[in-house]
């Protein structure tokens, strides 16, 4: 059906439809939360009235797409070697004096032309001391002499989304910068080796944070390992401390530990991989040494 008006209130004419009998109770109408403007509630309780009563309703949708069938397996694989291919873009223009912005906008071009339906997320390029910040989106900011580089990306292929991280260093390592890139590189495949069916999404978190820990710098691991994706960028199971729920065949998910020490640098190493029978298939192809640019 195509409404002729907006969608929330040919909802709410739909669902009024029906005649209500005297003294009936209000209904109850569930609403997803996560993906419902506190406004957009509002308004949608003016429209029902009294005849409804608007409550959260569980995640059985995100339930449901936890675990990817072999289809929807083989189309994420597509999206990740496309994203994946992106990264030679960036190495050919990650260069001391380059904005950000320029290198995120080169490998956004490349996706278009090599058939993305567009970006997972903004792109993330952050240099030298703005590695320092997990999030940090290509700015103006020009990439330093000298410095790490954290590159964050992923495309959008047939409605699927990639994720990957890979951190370069310009210039010459030193022995504390390759050391503080080796162990996050450390944490990021014991995690890797934890993810097999049966294991808590925490356990795999503990393992990834264990490691830093150990090597001195688990204080500036300041996010979770990972989360699911699919149909959106973040999705259930998220991989942080705590979390109890259990990986099953089928599930994708990032593994993506990082180290960020305020105004100074930044590692993340991240892999999209599929959970199996018997542990998991990293779907993302892209060597892992540290290169020097």
């Amino acid at each position: 059906m195509i409404a002729k008006k907006p969608p929330l209130v040919a909802a709410a004419e739909w669902l009024t439809r029906k005649p209500v009998r005297a003294r009936q109770k209000p209904q109850t109408l569930g609403v997803e939360a996560e993906h419902f403007a506190v406004a957009e509630r509002s308004r949608l309780a003016g429209l029902l009235g009294a005849k409804f009563r608007i409550t959260e309703a569980p995640g059985l949708l995100e339930q449901q797409r936890m675990v990817k069938d072999e289809d929807e397996i083989k189309v994420i694989r597509k999206a990740v070697l496309m994203g994946a291919a992106l990264f030679d873009t960036a190495l050919a223009h990650i260069r001391p004096g380059v904005a950000e912005s320029e290198v995120a906008a080169e490998m956004e071009y490349a996706a278009r032309k090599a058939g993305a339906d567009g970006m997972s997320f903004e792109t993330i390029i952050a240099a030298g001391g703005r590695s320092a910040l997990p999030h940090g989106r290509a700015s103006l900011a020009r990439i330093p002499r000298a410095g790490f580089v954290v590159c964050d990306f992923g495309v959008i292929l047939a409605g699927y989304c990639s994720d990957m991280t890979r951190t370069v260093y310009v210039g010459h390592p030193s022995r504390e910068t390759a050391g503080f890139y080796q162990a996050v590189r450390d944490a990021q495949q014991a995690a890797l080796e934890a993810v097999r069916p049966g294991v808590t999404a925490g356990e795999v978190d503990h393992a990834a944070r264990n490691v830093l820990k150990k090597s001195g710098v688990g204080r500036y691991f300041t996010h979770s390992t990972g989360h699911g994706v699919g149909l959106e960028i973040h999705e259930a199971p998220r991989v942080a401390s705590g979390q109890r729920e259990v990986l099953r065949p089928g599930m994708v998910i990032t593994i993506e530990p990082g180290a960020y020490v305020p105004g100074k640098w930044g590692v993340r190493i991240e892999d999209m991989v599929v959970v199996t029978e018997g542990g998991c298939e990293v779907l993302t192809p892209t060597s892992k040494e540290l290169i020097s640019i």
